[in-house]
């Protein structure tokens, strides 16, 4: 059984450490929010201008001038700090964001990631996330690991233009979570009821097995 979006959202949350300051990008990271472990401090930065982001409204309860990112409403925490664009990208390119969690459309296995780009779409260019990578401590891409045509995203190069070179460190998908290494994509953890054939066969890049691997603990 591969996990859905809620699902790898809620083990990417397992990787949050008291007191980091973390980005969380658009798409299935944003959902991270809602899963942060209990008695953790956490703070939620939002490059649009938000320290402070609390779990989504409950329907009914959202208020439109509160948005992330992604343009989706979103709630504060008390204490939260509202600041223009470039003060938050002073707190990126600052280095103070201790983690940020980035969809993708593929990682190669030496890391580099292309999340911006697609081919035959118009976009204005790749906005914060070059900021995002190039600053980040730690990167963790939240994705499907493989495309609607069953394609692998966990791949030897990427074939498109790319946002950052050798950043993500560790990557969580609807079939697995894997740790980039000097060698490839290391297999730590399986989906429940996921098989290693069929991650062997839905990766394109290198894939390290090690021994017993573990299926995801929900518990």
């Amino acid at each position: 059984m591969s996990l859905d979006k809620n699902q790898i959202a809620q083990r990417i949350a397992r990787e949050l450490e008291d007191g980091y300051y973390v980005n969380l990008g658009i798409g299935i990271p944003t959902l991270v929010a809602n899963y942060i472990p209990e008695g953790l401090q956490i703070v939620l930065q939002s490059e649009n201008g938000l320290l402070g982001i609390g779990p989504f409204p409950f329907e009914g309860e959202e208020d439109a001038d509160l948005i992330n990112a992604g343009k989706q409403t979103i709630t504060a925490t008390p204490g939260a700090a509202f600041f223009d664009s470039s003060t938050s990208f002073a707190m990126i390119r600052g280095g103070h964001i201790d983690l940020t969690v980035l969809g993708a459309f593929e990682v190669s296995e030496k890391g580099d990631i292309a999340s911006w780009k697609i081919p035959g779409k118009l976009v204005k260019g790749m906005g914060g996330a070059m900021d995002l990578v190039a600053a980040a401590k730690n990167i963790i891409v939240a994705m499907m690991h493989t495309d609607p045509a069953g394609n692998s995203k966990l791949l030897p190069e990427c074939s498109l233009p790319l946002t950052g070179k050798g950043v993500v460190k560790k990557i969580v998908t609807n079939l697995a979570v894997l740790e980039v290494t000097g060698d490839g994509f290391k297999l730590l953890e399986r989906a429940p009821g996921v098989s290693i054939d069929e991650i062997k066969a839905a990766t394109s890049g290198r894939l390290i097995i090690e021994g017993e691997v573990p299926e995801m603990d929900f518990s």
